[in-house]
């Protein structure tokens, strides 16, 4: 007895073709070309992802993310240049405030020391209450920062989340939201910046020790540079471990934001989101903030031209050159004020933007969050084959 099987007979085999059925290649689910498997013809593609805001709902590449922070600033950039304006305005009266207090506390030692011309010479005790006044206002100075960043930061988040949704972002809601999660926002930011702090401080010291060294060696002969190579080495060591954690915690902030989520949990999401992709958030994060400070540079580049103009063009000798560089002095000075804010904005929202996106996209990897922002958004969830 002979075997057949049915996939392995000519057409026919079985009886007449159907005139009314599907002829040749065109044939649905039949190839259409050469080497096309059966069940992909009749020129089927996968339908595109749904596209709501200002990415796809889908896993995201790395143009994805650059372009969506992109997109992000230039829809809602008055919304973001409202909120970093009130922030740093604020943070800048503040410092400023702290500032004046260190001098005020200070300020004749001060005089005496950059007046002094001979005779009995400082002791190195002299100097340090300028250095803990000053210290103390840098500190202050850092902390004031650190809480201005935090509202950035939960700002750009909550312009991000609804940026993603297609949905407008006014200055109101993203302030009301942004100052309701300030708190939560605060604690991963501190908490990251501790991380960060060790290898910092250890360069700070590394710098004052080397300045000590030579206040020593000028006064007395004597010599601090152990000090120096002592903070250099620490910081050579604890940086690498510093950045290990930065990166792993990056995504805390926008957990915050997006999931309402206390600072502990935050941190916690944010280290089971980056488990697998350390490397790969590392790059497109750093790439980030080096896009971030090249656009800043930019941005300052036709200040720093400006400044150039007056001092070529004043003519002691005549009243109209000396009018035309004080109408250019006051000039450089407004461009100058746009710039320096423009590149603030820049320096601090963007990195945020594509950190946030970052954790957008971990989450569309492993949690299928496509779907749930696709309902979000009223746009259909993606169809598979």
């Amino acid at each position: 007895m002979t075997h057949t099987i049915a996939g392995d007979q000519p057409p026919g085999a079985h009886g007449p073709r159907d005139p009314h059925a599907p002829q040749g290649p065109g044939a649905p689910g039949g190839p259409q070309g050469p080497g096309a498997p059966y069940g992909w013809g009749g020129g089927w593609a996968p339908p595109p992802p749904p596209r709501p805001g200002v990415i796809p709902l889908a896993p995201l590449g790395l143009g994805d993310i650059l372009g969506g922070a992109f997109t992000t600033l230039g829809r809602h950039w008055r919304t973001l240049l409202g909120v970093a304006l009130a922030v740093y305005g604020t943070a800048a009266l503040v410092i400023g405030a702290g500032l004046g207090a260190a001098y005020l506390a200070v300020g004749s030692r001060l005089d005496r020391m950059l007046h002094w011309t001979g005779g009995v010479s400082p002791a190195p005790g002299d100097f340090l209450p300028l250095v803990y006044a000053f210290a103390g206002a840098y500190l202050f100075a850092a902390v004031v920062l650190l809480i201005a960043g935090a509202m950035v930061q939960a700002s750009c988040a909550a312009v991000l989340q609804e940026a993603v949704l297609g949905r407008p972002a006014t200055f109101g809601a993203v302030w009301r939201r942004a100052w309701r999660r300030m708190g939560a926002v605060l604690g991963t930011v501190l908490l990251v910046a501790l991380v960060a702090a060790v290898p910092a401080l250890l360069l700070l010291g590394a710098f004052v020790g080397l300045v000590l060294s030579f206040v020593s060696m000028a006064l007395d002969g004597s010599s601090g540079f152990g000090l120096f190579l002592l903070c250099l080495l620490g910081a050579l060591v604890t940086g690498p471990v510093a950045a290990w954690l930065w990166v792993r915690y990056s995504l805390a902030p926008a957990v915050a934001v997006f999931e309402g989520a206390g600072a502990r949990t935050a941190m916690s999401r944010s280290a089971q989101l980056v488990r697998g992709s350390w490397w790969r958030i590392f790059g497109i994060a750093l790439l980030g903030y080096a896009i971030a400070a090249l656009a800043n540079y930019l941005v300052q580049l036709p200040l720093s031209l400006l400044n150039m103009l007056p001092s070529t063009l004043t003519d002691p000798d005549e009243t109209s050159g000396s009018a035309l560089a004080v109408t250019l002095l006051l000039t450089t000075l407004v461009v100058g004020l746009i710039a320096v804010v423009v590149g603030q904005i820049l320096t601090a929202a963007f990195p945020v933007l594509v950190t946030g996106l970052l954790y957008v996209d971990q989450r569309i990897r492993k949690e299928d969050l496509a779907a749930a922002l696709a309902r979000a958004a009223g746009a259909d969830s993606p169809a598979g084959p």
